[in-house]
């Protein structure tokens, strides 16, 4: 299932879309969703329900706000990133249940310190990129908040949930490094919906 739901994507018009509900900090509506791509609503629609049955998105339905009139307590559909994951590995492999075992070990046993010595290590390098360009090509899907930086993806989602304390200090030691080397300080801000990592701008006063 999860390479036919990728395969999805390979449409110009579905791959538009579903970057534009998946970048968006709000439940996005039909006619949000047709007037950011530039096609029309029934279109639009088509191809959203489309992503929604192959598990791309969500679908929700709700009163739209601020409508008055005949019609306007009928609750209207709106879509948003899923949250399933899709990996697509020819032959299979399954990476996923090492990481949990070997997350498992390390809480047991307690080397969290080791973990977050060797993610420093292990930290992506700037190389002439700036920050949000080095987030962006990790995944974490970088995007300003006033004048903090916040990641709206985590990498390491699946194993987040499961060992919060292990895998959230591997992350913000895997990305303090190339903050603190852009003038920028990684710290500690969990919140539902995006990675516990955010960065404000380093006061050089």
């Amino acid at each position: 299932m999860s390479i036919e739901a990728v395969a999805l994507l390979q449409d110009p018009i579905r791959k538009r879309l579903y970057d534009y509900v998946a970048a968006a900090d709000h439940d996005v509506s039909r006619d949000e969703a047709a007037e950011a791509v530039g096609i029309k609503r029934p279109l639009a629609a088509f191809h959203l329900d489309k992503l929604t049955e192959a598990g791309l998105l969500d679908a929700v339905f709700r009163r739209p706000e601020g409508r008055t009139g005949p019609g306007s307590g009928r609750p209207a559909k709106f879509y948003r990133r899923a949250e399933a994951e899709f990996t697509v590995s020819l032959p299979a492999r399954d990476y996923r249940t090492v990481a949990t075992i070997l997350a498992e070990v390390v809480e047991h046993e307690g080397f969290e310190e080791a973990i977050e010595q060797a993610a420093a290590a292990h930290a992506p390098q700037l190389e002439g990129r700036d920050l949000i360009d080095a987030l962006r090509d990790q995944g974490y899907e970088p995007y300003p908040d006033g004048e903090t930086l916040r990641l709206r993806n985590c990498p390491f989602h699946k194993l987040a949930v499961d060992f919060p304390p292990l895998v959230c200090g591997m992350n913000l030691a895997l990305l303090a490094g190339p903050a603190a080397a852009a003038g920028w300080t990684a710290r500690m801000d969990p919140a539902p919906g995006r990675c516990c990592v955010s960065f404000s701008k380093t006061n050089t006063d």
